[in-house]
């Protein structure tokens, strides 16, 4: 039997729990908190590999094993590992107190609504995509991926940072923070996590299930459920396939190029990526922000002209460009350079086509598209309907292959 005592947060560890054992392995702080047999081998946790293969050569000796861990051990911790390598069975978990729940106890908060993002040994371009969408978030640090770092990428976004460094010693810090403040610091690597807050939203509506927020009932929304001007906004039938193309998912980035009335960047956000969108008119960018209050979502709104106003953004996973001017081809060109993994093109007139397929190709997307066109039921008087036809909408898609292949436009 392998037992696994959370330890951490305050909450004292019963000394018998490692009497008799064999084998204890943790980290060095958990071996020198716990009092431990004398006989027993001790394995100071670093790499996990030769140290899951030291516990194998005492499970297969029927001998006692106790692993020591943070908080709890089955919430981003060591359980994981372990029940892939023993089996389930073989485990007697004793959870501590997470440092995520500590933390937000400390904060005075609830955390059933919070949306939780392991940044530890990870790309921690998911934790930042996460803090911009969600009004709470809780980060899991790790080298490199700490206060500092996501305080930097949260730069000019409504968030207050709370650093819990030291949870449950006596060197306990909760700090309350911007992300410039956090920008500016050396956390050092006390860090347990870090809560990412819009202060206005952070205490939620009641919840029945659990997470971060449930995604839409439906998408490719009316026209009538945003504002826009002289019906300049992407049909819903476009903006269905477009939405379907992106695939905006709760740690993505999306550009909305062109916004426009924002339809697009408010249904991405929607579904959890977070969302920039960059509109070149001053009344459209409001109206983009209108647009993304109404509808209770985070859009970061850009003022300004592409290509140019592309080259302080981060990279995105994924691009929605919007309108049909002669720059288009150009733009297109400075988008797929930069996306991760789509690019989707609407425009209105043919001659475009040819050139932005060759942007995508260019940059070495596979491609594809469909002409839209699509007709509504209207009413006529007399209590009948007809079919009133909108305008036709070409939509050129373009996928970043694995990297051995060649983009093909099919």
């Amino acid at each position: 039997m392998i037992t696994v005592v959370g330890m951490g947060a305050g909450a004292p560890v019963d000394a018998s729990v490692t009497a008799g054992a064999d084998l204890v392995v943790g980290g060095r702080r958990h071996l020198d908190a716990v009092p431990l047999p004398e006989e027993a081998e001790r394995v100071v946790l670093g790499p996990l590999a030769p140290a899951l293969d030291t516990v194998e050569k005492y499970v297969a000796e029927e001998r006692r094993v106790v692993v020591l861990a943070s908080g709890d051990p089955g919430f981003f911790g060591i359980v994981r590992a372990l029940a892939e390598r023993f089996g389930p069975r073989r485990l007697d978990v004793r959870p501590g107190v997470s440092s995520v729940a500590a933390a937000f106890a400390r904060a005075g908060l609830p955390w059933d609504d919070a949306v939780v993002v392991s940044a530890h040994g990870r790309d921690p371009r998911t934790a930042v995509n996460l803090c911009r969408a969600h009004p709470k978030v809780a980060v899991l640090t790790g080298p490199g991926a700490g206060p500092a770092e996501l305080g930097t990428a949260l730069l000019g976004h409504p968030r207050t940072l709370v650093v819990a460094s030291a949870l449950g010693s006596a060197g306990e810090r909760v700090e309350r923070v911007t992300p410039a403040e956090a920008a500016a610091r050396d956390w050092g690597t006390a860090v347990n996590v870090v809560l990412c807050l819009d202060e206005e939203r952070a205490l939620g509506a009641v919840r029945t299930v659990a997470g971060g927020p449930a995604g839409p009932a439906g998408w490719a929304l009316d026209e009538t459920e945003f504002t826009h001007r002289d019906s300049m906004i992407t049909k819903f039938e476009v903006r269905a396939l477009a939405l379907a193309r992106l695939g905006p998912r709760p740690g993505d980035l999306v550009w909305d190029v062109g916004a426009g009335s924002g339809s697009v960047a408010v249904e991405c956000a929607r579904l959890g990526a977070a969302v920039t969108a960059v509109e070149k008119t001053p009344d459209g960018a409001e109206r983009v922000r209108v647009n993304a209050a109404a509808h209770g979502v985070d859009v970061q709104v850009v003022h300004g002209t592409a290509p140019d106003a592309l080259s302080a953004l981060d990279d995105p996973d994924a691009v929605f460009v919007g309108g049909g001017g002669r720059e288009l081809p150009a733009v297109v060109t400075a988008c797929a350079r930069r996306a991760r993994r789509t690019v989707v093109v609407a425009m209105a007139a043919l001659d475009r086509v040819p050139a932005v397929r060759e942007a995508l190709t260019g940059a070495g997307f596979t491609c594809d598209g469909v002409l839209l066109q699509s007709s509504r039921l209207a009413p006529l008087p007399g209590d009948v309907t007809r079919l009133a036809a909108t305008n036709p909408v070409f939509l050129l898609w373009g996928v970043r292959p694995p990297a051995h292949s060649e983009g093909v436009c099919q």
